[in-house]
């Protein structure tokens, strides 16, 4: 019989949470955060599922874990640990992890309102606004973002055909734009996208197997998330998304990586330029401001460094016991 004790710092990001584990995590193997990320998910997924799903977490619940740096320049590394498993790249993770790391004073930024983070899917860049205690902002610059597909089909019992574009963005997102059969998310309920969502990932995987895998590396790979676009409530918001992730969860933040895919699919059709402001609104209108810092290449195609920036609370500290003895231990979920 064995019982682990986790001490936990939560929070949230523009709504969606962020559960910081910040006593009891596990020693990983590897030389960089991608390699220890195989591992973690080899060897103590029984962790991510303990704390994330029910009855200790719910369906949108989404954390991170924090290691020291491989490299001495950086300040420190990341594990995103989520319902849907452990993300290469988490924006609204970032942005909470950080924010509740310097308001409690778990790392100690070798240059103060600067931090440069380790992640699996490389290295991030960020930037924070402390007034006193309080971290007011953070605003991180992302990994290299790109349009890996457009035009792509694919059909939706009730809606019909659908077209799509997939791009990167730290993950990859099946970006769906208001078009004949899909009026924008201001005229669909979070249940009904949800419902659409889970049926249309599965498919356009099957549909277009490898057809998404980074070229930088093979373990970061397949449409992982649906991003719905629609008209924004704020006049002043460029636009609004819902986003689906893990089995049935639409993101409350306006999703960071997703943000970064878009502005990505935004600047390779010539909607969006360098330097220009992109205010991204969620589907309950809370907002990220992301900017096309710079333009890059990608395996020889274009892509962009895009940055977001956005703010965090601290809500509770929470001790959390996984038991054996408990039948619901590593938990479950309701579908």
């Amino acid at each position: 019989m064995s019982k682990k004790t986790f001490f936990c710092i939560d929070a949230h990001t523009c709504g969606n949470p962020v559960r910081l584990v910040a006593g009891g995590i596990p020693n990983l193997l590897g030389k960089n955060m991608s390699e220890k990320r195989q591992n973690f998910l080899k060897e103590f997924d029984w962790i991510r599922k303990g704390l994330m799903f029910e009855p200790r977490g719910h369906d949108m619940m989404s954390g991170s874990m924090l290691y020291p740096p491989h490299n001495p320049e950086n300040d420190f590394s990341i594990l995103f640990i989520e319902t849907s498993g452990c993300l290469p790249m988490c924006g609204h993770g970032t942005i909470g992890t950080v924010t509740i790391a310097v308001e409690e004073g778990l790392i100690t930024p070798k240059i103060p309102g600067k931090i440069k983070m380790e992640a699996p899917a490389g290295i991030i860049e960020i930037e924070y606004q402390q007034t006193e205690k309080k971290v007011d902002w953070v605003k991180l610059t992302n990994v290299k973002s790109y349009l890996a597909a457009e035009k792509l089909t694919i059909n939706c019992q009730e809606l019909g055909e659908l077209s799509f574009d997939v791009a990167y963005g730290g993950n990859f997102y099946a970006i769906i734009d208001p078009q004949e059969n899909f009026s924008g998310i201001q005229d669909f309920t979070a249940s009904k996208i949800i419902q659409y969502s889970n049926i249309i990932r599965n498919s356009i995987n099957k549909k277009y197997p490898n057809l998404f895998i980074h070229p930088e590396n093979e373990t970061i790979r397949d449409v992982s998330h649906i991003m719905w676009t629609g008209k924004p409530i704020n006049a002043t918001s460029s636009g609004r998304n819902a986003v689906f992730y893990g089995d049935k969860a639409i993101d409350r933040s306006p999703c960071g990586t997703g943000t970064s895919a878009r502005m990505a699919q935004l600047y390779a059709k010539g909607k969006l330029n360098i330097g220009e402001e992109f205010i991204h609104e969620s589907y309950i209108g809370s907002i990220f401001i992301g900017k096309i810092e710079k333009k890059t290449t990608i395996n020889g195609n274009l892509a962009i460094i895009p940055s977001i920036k956005g703010c965090a609370k601290i809500y509770g500290y929470n001790t959390i016991i996984i038991d054996d003895d408990d039948p619901y231990a590593h938990g479950f979920q309701v579908l």
